[in-house]
């Protein structure tokens, strides 16, 4: 049984702390996952915020065909998407703004990950295409099954299993540029 799904059931029969377990065992993924949507951290925790509120007023019936995990990331993706289209057109941050958020990004990036290996890694996805990074993410760093990321993603098992290839390729480019060797990479 996922864990998140049981503190979930706690949470819907009137127990708070199901919901608490659910927003500390999930929320830096998601802000993460969200973040690679909007490319702004701040961005992306409000968006993480909008989901847990979503959840918590609406109340959403959780059917048990995915794990908890792919559920919530389906919702947070939604979420983001929503956000991009309503603002597609108005730009939300000033130069100094997106310095910033840069700056904090890295910040919050180097106390997640601790390795400088990975982090020229998360550097190199972004610079590859959006997709590609949603996919890397879902697969490599929240260790979701390609049926998971399907599900989240909308796309067929055998169309996230190309863009896994292609993802993959797209980074090994990005990560020789930064001077990765190809014994490395392996």
């Amino acid at each position: 049984m996922d864990n998140g799904a049981s503190s979930y059931r706690r949470f819907l029969n009137g127990e708070e702390s199901g919901f608490v377990e659910i927003i500390r065992d999930y929320k830096d993924g998601l802000i993460f996952y969200l973040n690679g949507f909007v490319g702004n951290i701040h961005t992306a925790e409000e968006l993480a915020e909008d989901t847990f509120v979503k959840i918590i007023t609406k109340k959403p019936r959780f059917a048990g065909k995915s794990s908890f995990k792919t559920w919530l990331y389906a919702i947070g993706r939604n979420v983001a998407l929503n956000y991009i289209k309503k603002h597609a057109r108005t730009p939300e941050t000033s130069i100094d703004d997106y310095s910033e958020s840069i700056c904090d990004e890295e910040n919050l990036e180097q106390s997640y990950i601790c390795e400088e290996r990975k982090i020229i890694i998360h550097r190199a996805m972004r610079n590859i295409k959006k997709e590609y990074r949603q996919i890397l993410w879902l697969i490599y760093f929240e260790n979701l099954s390609n049926k998971e990321a399907s599900i989240i993603m909308k796309k067929s098992v055998h169309n996230i299993e190309t863009l896994v290839y292609r993802a993959r390729k797209s980074l090994k480019e990005e990560l020789i540029k930064e001077g990765f060797t190809y014994e490395e990479l392996q």
